[in-house]
């Protein structure tokens, strides 16, 4: 089991930009490196909480230290595993194959290709929250409105305005920002929605409904077809119904999977005890986060772009799971 404590403390620091403490001494393997750097994301969103928990599981497992770094999401943790500034992170897919391929404004023609592919973590939903005084519950109502989108490098920042653009929706302001730092911006009146994307619940928007009388909403039919003809890595899906307290039933939205990936020259039997370590405790994941649940071996076909650390393949291939030998790659 996660101890809890360990976690606490990770997590904080990991918010603060800061490494977390080291724990595990020895490498199990005294060819493994003795410490390794996660990139996870700024307070508010899952990454932040997601990270540490499986990071610990991680190495418990190896013995290797594992620190984190606080980044803008996505789009950074793959610049820093591509350039070995870190050697884990995470990622959403649909910003993964802008990397890969070199295409997205970010990405300046880039093409990552030091990155691989290491388990499936869980969807990704885009859904929005507005104070209920508002009168916002739909994402036409956007229009002329100030709109919180995260952080700038993260797969909402990235998304959210291609998504308002597919949907024809132009808002008077589009601010990014930590989870935190938007859902703050809200309760205060300083923008009209934060519109996000992260595993649910989004821990920003459980807080919000706590204190304040919100709208938490997706999208109709109609803006879902729309949205996956515009951009097609996206795929539909719902919110169930429970997920939050002020939503009483099923939310339609368009969700993107969600990936942990590794540099390329991480030893291949520290990746395949990476790989195994959170594949096979998926109980002890779920009670340090619920989105966890998603994080099965099952999911990994969710992935069919993204070259997989051979660690990672030898993994899912002695336990049953078939992997094309053109997704392997040293």
């Amino acid at each position: 089991m996660i101890r809890r404590r360990t976690l606490l403390v990770s997590t904080t620091v990991a918010g603060a930009g800061l490494a977390a403490p080291a724990v595990w001494a020895q490498p199990k393997n005294p060819s493994w490196p003795r410490a390794i750097t996660m990139g996870t994301a700024a307070p508010g969103g899952t990454y932040a909480v997601y990270g540490p928990a499986w990071g610990q599981l991680a190495a418990q497992a190896t013995g290797v230290n594992i620190s984190y770094r606080t980044t803008q999401g996505p789009n950074q943790n793959i610049v820093l595993v591509d350039q070995k500034q870190v050697e884990l992170g995470m990622v959403t897919m649909g910003v993964a194959l802008q990397a890969w391929e070199g295409q997205g404004e970010w990405t300046r023609g880039n093409k990552f290709r030091n990155i691989r592919a290491l388990f499936p973590m869980y969807d990704t939903p885009f859904h929005a929250v507005a104070l209920r005084r508002s009168g916002i519950t739909n994402v036409t109502q956007l229009a002329g409105k100030s709109v919180g989108v995260g952080p700038r490098g993260g797969t909402p920042g990235t998304y959210w305005p291609l998504i308002l653009r597919a949907l024809n929706v132009t808002p008077s302001r589009i601010g990014y920002g930590s989870g935190s730092d938007m859902i703050g911006q809200v309760s205060d009146g300083l923008l009209d929605c934060f519109a996000f994307a992260a595993g649910v619940p989004i821990p920003a928007f459980s807080e919000i409904e706590t204190t304040n009388e919100v709208t938490i909403f997706g999208f109709t039919d109609a803006q879902m077809d729309t949205i996956v003809k515009a951009l097609p890595e996206l795929s539909k899906g719902t919110v169930a119904a429970g997920t939050y307290r002020s939503v009483q039933g099923p939310m339609n939205i368009v969700g993107v999977y969600n990936f942990s990936i590794g540099h390329k020259d991480l030893p291949e039997d520290l990746v395949y005890e990476i790989v195994k370590s959170i594949m096979t405790q998926n109980a002890a994941l779920v009670q340090a986060i619920s989105t966890a649940k998603e994080t099965v071996p099952e999911n990994v076909t969710k992935n069919s772009f993204l070259p997989f650390h051979p660690g990672a393949a030898r993994w899912f291939r002695e336990n049953g799971f078939q992997i094309a030998d053109n997704l392997i790659m040293a």
